[in-house]
């Protein structure tokens, strides 16, 4: 099995390397017109995947047409590869960039988080360039880490790890899980948790998710209402001329009293990542079997 995986590795580098050196010699409208092309090609060839995402949207939305479910899901695709030419291209962003590409509405919200003094949990999901906060936030003059979950590649993963710290911002192991995270809060820091993956039964709690049950991460319930932390939820849209909006909300607190449970925030925190989706559903991973 090492073996195999090894093999793996060389040809996914084999791939990546020349990419990864392409895209960042290109001007970026460049880079993500290659990019909306690879979306393209992975909606035609990755059919059990398109099946997977064309299946979890008409459930989401049952009153799409097949015309429409399809439209959206090949914007989805498109999304997706002008995402990875993004993240490939992380640490090309200057502060200049802060008023021409990302216009960021809100950050008032997230100051008053800050200045309660008790780090702060920013709510998050895989919805548009879900990447912004590992440089927008440390560019802005917030301390500022990210719990992600570490690629099988060694060689890739160093890769995508340098592109994410490279504002100054630190990358959590979601394997270290809440030690970690409440170590960066305790240094008043802020950390984005992004909550709308499948966990296993064993680590998630089950709260509705478009109708339907998904188990999910209890992680931020848990630390917010134990420590009282600031809740702060953040979404970055990708706009029709490929800059981004970013919408930071209100921080709220989770009250840690007997009628509140860790279920009955975990669903509250879920159904915010709704909300955010629904306001462009061809913006989120739908190819993720978030229902199992």
């Amino acid at each position: 099995m090492k073996k195999k995986r090894t093999f793996k590795n060389i040809f996914e580098n084999a791939l990546f390397l020349p990419l990864y050196v392409l895209v960042r010699h290109l001007p970026r409208k460049a880079a993500l017109w290659l990019g909306a092309g690879f979306g393209r090609l992975l909606g035609r060839f990755m059919s059990s995947k398109r099946r997977i995402a064309t299946n979890n949207m008409a459930k989401a939305f049952p009153e799409l047409s097949e015309a429409e479910l399809r439209q959206r899901i090949n914007a989805m695709f498109v999304h997706i590869g002008k995402s990875v030419m993004e993240m490939l291209r992380l640490d090309l962003f200057r502060k200049t960039d802060l008023g021409d590409i990302f216009h960021v509405k809100g950050l008032e919200n997230l100051q008053q988080a800050y200045d309660c003094n008790r780090g702060v949990i920013v709510l998050s999901g895989h919805v548009g360039f879900w990447e912004v906060g590992t440089f927008l936030f440390p560019m802005l003059g917030f301390p500022f880490d990210f719990v992600g979950k570490r690629m099988k590649n060694p060689l890739a993963d160093r890769f995508i790890t340098r592109l994410r710290e490279s504002a100054g911002g630190r990358c959590i192991d979601s394997k270290s899980g809440a030690r970690k995270v409440l170590k960066s809060l305790n240094e008043k820091r802020g950390v984005a948790v992004l909550i709308d993956q499948h966990r296993s039964s064993r680590e998630g709690v089950a709260v509705p998710f478009f109708n339907r049950p998904a188990m999910t991460t209890p992680i931020i319930s848990r630390l917010a209402m134990k420590y009282q932390i600031p809740v702060v939820p953040v979404f970055s849209y990708r706009t029709a001329d490929d800059n981004y909006d970013v919408e930071i909300q209100p921080m709220f607190f989770l009250q840690d009293e007997p009628e509140s449970s860790v279920e009955e925030n975990t669903a509250l925190l879920t159904s915010i990542i709704e909300e955010a989706i629904r306001k462009d559903e061809t913006q989120w991973l739908w190819l993720h079997r978030r229902w199992r």
